[in-house]
């Protein structure tokens, strides 16, 4: 399933990639746009989870570095009977994690230096296995396409945008339609916006579950969940941006209102609520 996803979004990309193409260029665009989709989406497979680990200066971790880490990771990989991912640190006082990488035998787990700081051993045992999960799951690959496609999509609207206010006198545009340019500008970013809705809420769900069975104790993720939102609250994460914020165990950013109704993760007291039921019923 998390290998269809992937393909879908990939098939995706090029097909955005190619509409805005046609659009700027015609023929040529489209032609122009078919091959920039061919190199992006070998770029995504490969590269996406260096990009997104660069992006937040992470850092390779050793055993001697970070042994506390370390130690959980392979305990709950063995556990989850994963191959051992790679470690990263984050570095930044506010709390969180994620995972990325291509499939499991590529995988990495990143963790701020606030998480470390903040969490008890249980609490940082409950978010590896959230981690984990995804890593079983196979949704890391998908999350960090999703990520990249967001990036890109926000980038091809800035480029749109630009032709729209110096490419007026071209000949190819002159019967084009402002109002389904300035739609277009409007919906593209949306769009990603909803891309990353549909491939993340539901999947935090699923990693909430598979991560509270991987290391057992429901309850030591749902107590994490509590520190980490009230921590991200109080120490937001500076350089967060919004094509990854996806990719994170909660939310790294802050928004009250109506950003929570677009947030791209599922209200935290649910998920607790969630994991006291698993608590209270026993975990399988």
């Amino acid at each position: 399933m998390g290998t269809v996803k992937t393909v879908g979004l990939m098939v995706l990309m090029m097909a955005l990639l190619m509409l805005v193409g046609q659009w700027l260029g015609q023929e040529q665009g489209l032609v122009l746009a078919f091959g920039i989709s061919l190199l992006m989406n070998f770029g995504m497979y490969w590269f996406s989870d260096k990009l997104v680990l660069m992006s937040y200066r992470a850092k390779e971790a050793t055993e001697e570095e970070a042994p506390r880490l370390y130690a959980i990771v392979r305990k709950l990989s063995a556990q989850a009977e994963l191959p051992m991912p790679k470690v990263y640190i984050i570095p930044g006082d506010s709390p969180n994690a994620f995972a990325t990488g291509r499939n499991p035998d590529h995988a990495a787990v990143a963790a701020t230096e606030g998480i470390l700081d903040l969490l008890s051993e249980d609490e940082l045992e409950g978010v590896i296995g959230h981690e984990l999960a995804h890593v079983k799951h196979r949704d890391i690959l998908t999350g960090t396409i999703v990520a990249a496609m967001a990036g890109a999509i926000t980038f091809l609207t800035r480029m749109a945008m630009f032709a729209s206010i110096f490419g007026g006198g071209s000949r190819d545009r002159e019967n084009s339609n402002p109002i389904g340019e300035i739609l277009l500008l409007i919906l593209a970013p949306i769009a990603a916006m909803l891309i990353q809705f549909a491939v993340s809420r539901s999947r935090e769900f699923a990693a909430d579950e598979g991560g509270a069975k991987i290391c057992g104790r429901p309850l030591s993720l749902a107590n994490a969940l509590r520190k980490l939102e009230k921590g991200v609250e109080r120490v937001p994460m500076q350089n967060a941006g919004t094509a990854t914020a996806h990719m994170f165990i909660v939310n790294p950013l802050v928004g009250g209102g109506i950003m929570k109704l677009f947030s791209t993760h599922p209200p935290t007291e649910e998920r607790i609520a969630r994991l006291e039921e698993m608590a209270t019923s026993g975990v399988h």
